[in-house]
């Protein structure tokens, strides 16, 4: 029966239709979150809207490399000596795909918007900015009040620095005509500055389920997919014909946080319990040792100033007689809100089985991806399983996730669930650091202190899939990919 279904909605898929150089990608989600390139913060959002907007600044396609940053709407970009004046120079002649000038106006405006909290999820990552001046037609200044290691990240075509006109729209060679019912048709943006796309649509279908997309791709109906980032689902797709199976970083850092607000967690000895009850390598076994490297520290593997930090060891004893310690001898229960995504909720069983043998009980409110991350930011989880990327520099992953200033409940709010504020100091100081060795010293340090204070149970590294087929040509050679998607350009094409 459940056969029948999945190819039933195959069928239903293969009865849309699709042109010549239509490409049709699959990604997972049940639903649409945000087209707005300022306020895509999940991974399927981030991904179909890198495919309509530049930056002024671009990570090359195929690669996550922050050394690789190199010119895009910009044609030049000059640093004042002491680095806190940034000049950039625009290309003339750009248009967006609604036909209007690419102006210094129209691009400081956009960075702008990225700097309110109002319009952007990303205004945190641009404090350090005080002013951005127009200078000339094409010409603009960005001022900082202090240096941001990684400067150059925040104006390449990730996040915040996505250009974005008045109306909405990029200079990308696509431009999305069409968002509903979780489906997203682009179409070619014949303006674009690089060169008119070989690809004439997109046809970009949000699917949930692992098993329908796959299906459906099997059927011959999607061209491009999210994988399952799982070992065996890997290796069964590279048995198909005409298949090509893509995996590259940056992964997204699977994390588990724990409330130190919420009762008893409040007792660090519960906190140091849960880092004890669990068999982070196991975990990672279970993922794949391909797709999933596990990682001690809180700042993520090959991000600048993640340090080497020894993980509590993993010992149920241990974690059972802090408990009883802490007045539990007979355990605890704990709630956690969990998405039903297959990147998760298989992973939250195996942490869930393990949390058992250590006299912790975890109940599970699972609930569909989006109520989840509705949910978590209502601060309803005591222990919150989250995965991200960033920018690979330290700053961006402690400031988002440890400093008090981001935890739920504040104005400045983002991702801190654990309400921790172990290493406020040295996250603060690091920013302003000036000497690079004392800047690495302290991102250390605050580590240190984040893994002391049983913030959170740092997990693996989970790198993305996907899969083509072998007549999809990328037009170059997928490495990386910020935007936690391969990046379509004009020169992609279907042969």
């Amino acid at each position: 029966m459940i056969r029948k279904l999945l190819f039933a909605t195959a069928l239903s898929l293969a009865s849309l239709g699709a042109g010549a150089q239509t490409l049709r990608v699959g990604v997972i989600g049940q639903e649409i979150g945000s087209l707005d390139p300022h306020r895509a913060t999940t991974s399927q959002d981030k991904g179909t809207a890198a495919w309509a907007f530049d930056g002024l600044l671009r990570f090359p396609p195929g690669s996550a490399d922050p050394a690789a940053v190199e010119p895009d709407l910009a044609e030049r970009v000059q640093t004042s000596p002491d680095g806190l004046t940034l000049t950039f120079t625009l290309r003339p002649n750009v248009v967006f795909s609604d036909g209007s000038p690419l102006t210094a106006e129209v691009a400081a405006a956009s960075l702008r918007r990225a700097m309110d909290r109002t319009r952007s999820s990303f205004a945190a990552d641009y404090r350090a900015v005080s002013a951005i001046d127009v200078t000339g037609p094409l010409t603009l200044s960005v001022t900082l009040k202090e240096p941001v290691p990684g400067v150059m990240g925040l104006f390449a075509n990730y996040h915040g620095g996505m250009i974005v006109n008045e109306a909405g729209l990029g200079t990308g060679p696509f431009r999305i005509e069409s968002a509903i019912s979780g489906r997203v048709r682009m179409v070619a943006n014949d303006r674009h500055w690089r060169g008119r796309p070989a690809l004439r649509e997109l046809d970009v279908r949000y699917i949930p389920s692992d098993q329908t997309r796959e299906l459906a791709y099997q059927a011959g109906e999607l061209d491009l997919i999210t994988g399952r980032r799982e070992q065996r689902w890997v290796e069964r797709m590279r048995g198909l014909p005409n298949t090509t199976v893509h995996i590259f970083g940056p992964g997204e850092f699977r994390t588990l946080l724990i409330n130190g607000n919420s009762p008893p967690l409040n007792d660090i000895r519960v906190r140091r319990a849960v880092q004890h009850a669990l068999d982070v390598n196991a975990i990672s076994r279970f993922v794949g040792t391909e797709v999933a490297r596990p990682w001690a520290a809180p700042v993520p593997p090959g991000y600048l100033g993640s340090a080497d930090i020894t993980r509590p060891a993993f010992d149920q004893a241990r974690a059972r007689a802090l408990l009883a310690e802490a007045g539990h001898p007979n355990g605890i229960t704990l709630r956690a809100v969990v998405s039903s995504i297959s990147a998760q909720l298989p992973i939250m069983e195996v942490i869930q089985a393990q949390l058992r043998r250590a006299n912790i009980r975890l109940e599970m409110d699972v609930v569909e991806h989006a109520t989840y991350h509705q949910r978590i930011r209502e601060d309803l989880s005591q222990l919150t399983f989250y995965g991200a990327a960033r920018f690979p520099v330290a700053d961006a992953w402690l400031s988002q996730f440890y400093h008090s200033a981001a935890a739920p409940g504040r104005p400045t709010m983002s991702l801190n669930f654990a309400h921790c504020a172990a290493a406020d100091a040295e996250i603060e100081a690091a920013r302003t650091a000036t000497d690079s060795a004392r800047q690495i010293a302290l991102w250390a340090e605050a580590q240190r202190k984040i893994t002391d204070a049983a913030c959170s149970v740092p997990l693996f590294d989970l790198r993305q899939v996907w899969v083509r087929r072998s007549n999809v040509e990328l037009g170059y050679e997928l490495t990386g990919a910020l935007n936690l998607a391969p990046a379509i350009t004009h020169e992609t094409r279907l042969r």
